[in-house]
């Protein structure tokens, strides 16, 4: 059974995979795309519906044989320097599109996918797709207008900000950050995902196939990701949310995810983001729940 992992070894949860992988009888490889088109060789014949994937090792895969692939980090391609900027960008081009082919004509079962991959950078519109399927979600503004941002603010007592793609923590937003000046140069430069602050407890659930594991994260942290002593506390969700993870999982496209709530004092959820490749081995260690089982027996089976 040939399973690819998307990344390397030097990330430390795909290398867990990989030796669980390995461990239970699969023939398991590194799917490192930094290595593309240097190292990694890929050839497609449409008309045939043929692929192979050539490794770094010079070991060669038909893409029919690939049986799972788990995505833990995509890092793009490698297009050395260029004289010709204009070269350079071709070949940036090419490289990217013969990747994105491979990536979805691959007929393994991928988790996650590159379809699920491309709607979790559009955060904006995961919150609008968990809003349809009745989840509840913050007060939420994405602009780069300052009078519409100053006006949200001052509906709400508290409000956060924090990158429309993501890639930083949530703040506050504090009177230093809507000084006009200050504001201005700050949306001319993009636009910011502005939510009302949601008092409560912190959340997270695992979403696996059919399976659902929570826990409450005890933190002091506006965004626990910053607080290296969050204290970990297994929970068993409302029937009604189980369900509702298992639908966002659906409807995002994802055969597991993490997904992060906010229960408010008064017992109601909020939904705040679902990812596609959360990090897990800690929450493991902390919970005692089996996701490393579950992701194995996902790629396996």
């Amino acid at each position: 059974m040939n399973i690819l992992i998307l990344g390397n070894a030097t990330d430390a949860h795909a290398a867990h995979i990989y030796n669980t992988l390995t461990q239970a009888g699969a023939t398991v490889n590194y799917l490192d795309t930094s290595l593309f088109p240097k190292q990694l060789r890929i050839s497609w014949q449409p008309e045939q519906q043929l692929g192979y994937l050539t490794l770094p090792t010079g070991e060669e895969l038909n893409i029919q044989d690939i049986h799972s692939v788990y995505w833990r980090n995509f890092s793009g391609v490698y297009i050395p320097e260029f004289k010709d900027s204009y070269q350079k960008k071709l070949a940036y081009n090419d490289s990217m599109s013969t990747l994105r082919t491979f990536m979805q004509a691959c007929p393994a079962k991928w988790v996650n996918s590159w379809e699920a991959f491309q709607f979790h950078k559009e955060k904006p519109l995961q919150l609008n797709r968990a809003k349809q399927i009745g989840a509840t979600i913050p007060a939420t503004l994405i602009s780069n207008n300052p009078n519409q941002v100053i006006e949200f603010c001052q509906t709400y007592k508290k409000a956060i900000f924090k990158p429309v793609y993501g890639g930083a923590h949530t703040q506050f937003i504090t009177a230093a950050h809507l000084e006009p000046q200050r504001l201005n140069l700050t949306l001319s430069l993009s636009p910011v995902t502005i939510q009302e602050y949601i008092p409560g407890t912190n959340i997270r659930t695992y979403a696996i196939a059919d399976s659902v594991y929570s826990a409450e994260i005890r933190s002091s942290s506006v965004d626990f990701r910053e607080d290296l002593d969050a204290e970990l506390i297994p929970i068993e969700l409302p029937e009604s949310i189980q369900k509702q993870s298992l639908a966002i999982a659906k409807a995002f496209m994802l055969k597991w995810t993490a997904i992060d709530w906010r229960v408010k004092p008064t017992g109601e959820y909020v939904f705040l983001e679902a990812n596609p490749s959360p990090m897990f081995v800690h929450f493991e260690h902390q919970t005692g729940f089996p996701i490393t089982e579950k992701l194995v027996d996902l790629l396996m089976n």
